[in-house]
């Protein structure tokens, strides 16, 4: 079987080096770009000064504000992110037409087949950075594997600016090291559940049969299995486009009732709208929807056409999608369908007649 050659590639805080780039005063302090604290805004990104400080993605403007006074939080501007994306996607081109975009600063590149550098993905990883800081005069780093899900985890080993490359014969000894909670799909609440069962690294998920995972965890028990093992055969769709964006959570103790669900809400649309201001502009948001998992594990998820994406229009979609179990719940995710603007029918209708 041919070994693959998977790069993926993340911008190192897009917005904030675009920012930063353009308005060379801006470099060197605390920098975010989001909406106005006044509005209720969230951080989309911010630099690695703001960080310093515990800013992150996804938080309120006026939390990241709490934390870091000095903070600067200047308002997007997409146009020049998208000219940008699209100067680092012809770079993409020149190495491979297998291109999976994940956002505007972040994609999977499959040079498998690529004849550039010698056929070498380090060395197209490398060629890539050093035209992209040429270039656009920002920084990416670079993840190199023989599968996405470890080629994602690999770019994020040595940010900023980094580039970190797992050849097939070390995957057995990297992924044995690697820690649960790195895992693509296992945030804090199932973290900590494998760390109950006393399962800390992947050498200890492996001592777990896959038949005890998936009543453990469900379908993500399957997962769990073979990312253990460092296996992910997901191939680079550079043709995929969006259905929807979402955010979930398990919460660790079923939640009672309505009211409790409803006090988790604020949380999750915060980070949904976080990860709403990293869509590119050829999408349109479209039914906000909620999905409701009882204790029992049966689930619901409602959607409705023309209601509003705030938090009132979500609380009265989760009322609704509540009413139709009445019981104790263990899951809570939010989410908006996306209309994929990329057709030719719909470009029109951006551009009307007057």
């Amino acid at each position: 079987m041919l070994q693959r050659k998977i790069i993926h590639i993340d911008c190192d805080c897009f917005y904030a080096a675009i920012e930063m780039r353009d308005d060379p005063r801006l470099a060197g302090r605390p920098l975010a770009v989001g909406g106005s604290a006044e509005r209720r805004g969230v951080i989309a990104t911010c630099n690695y000064e703001a960080r310093a400080f515990g800013v992150r993605s996804a938080m309120s403007s006026r939390h990241a504000l709490s934390l870091c006074p000095d903070l600067l939080i200047v308002k997007p501007r997409m146009d020049a992110y998208k000219e940008a994306s699209r100067e680092i996607h012809n770079v993409f081109r020149e190495y491979t037409e297998l291109i999976e975009p994940l956002s505007l600063d972040e994609a999977y590149l499959d040079v498998t087949d690529s004849p550039r550098c010698s056929g070498s993905g380090t060395l197209i990883a490398q060629d890539i950075r050093r035209k992209v800081s040429q270039r656009l005069h920002i920084t990416v780093s670079a993840g190199v594997a023989p599968n996405k899900f470890l080629a994602k985890i690999a770019s994020d080993w040595r940010k900023p600016n980094g580039l970190f490359v797992i050849t097939p014969a070390e995957v057995e000894a990297f992924v044995s090291a690697l820690p649960v909670s790195k895992l693509h799909g296992v945030g804090k609440v199932t973290a900590d559940k494998l760390h109950r069962l006393g399962i800390v690294t992947c050498l200890d998920l492996r001592q777990w049969e896959r038949l005890a995972l998936v009543r453990g965890f469900g379908g993500f028990g399957e997962r769990l299995y073979n990312l253990s093992r460092g296996l992910d055969e997901r191939p680079v769709q550079n043709d995929s486009r969006r259905q929807s964006v979402s955010v979930e959570n398990t919460y660790d103790q079923d939640l009672p009732d309505l009211a409790s669900c409803l006090e988790k809400l604020p949380e999750l649309l915060e980070s949904l709208n976080g990860r709403m201001a990293r869509i590119d502009n050829s999408y349109r948001p479209g039914k906000p929807f909620v999905k409701v998992k009882f204790h029992d594990f049966s689930q619901t998820t409602l959607e409705q056409a023309g209601a509003g994406r705030d938090l009132q229009s979500y609380q009265q979609l989760l009322s609704q999608a509540f009413a139709r179990g009445e019981r104790p719940v263990r899951l809570l995710g939010i989410g908006v369908r996306l209309l994929d603007l990329r057709g030719a029918h719909e470009q029109m209708e951006l551009f009307p007649v007057s």
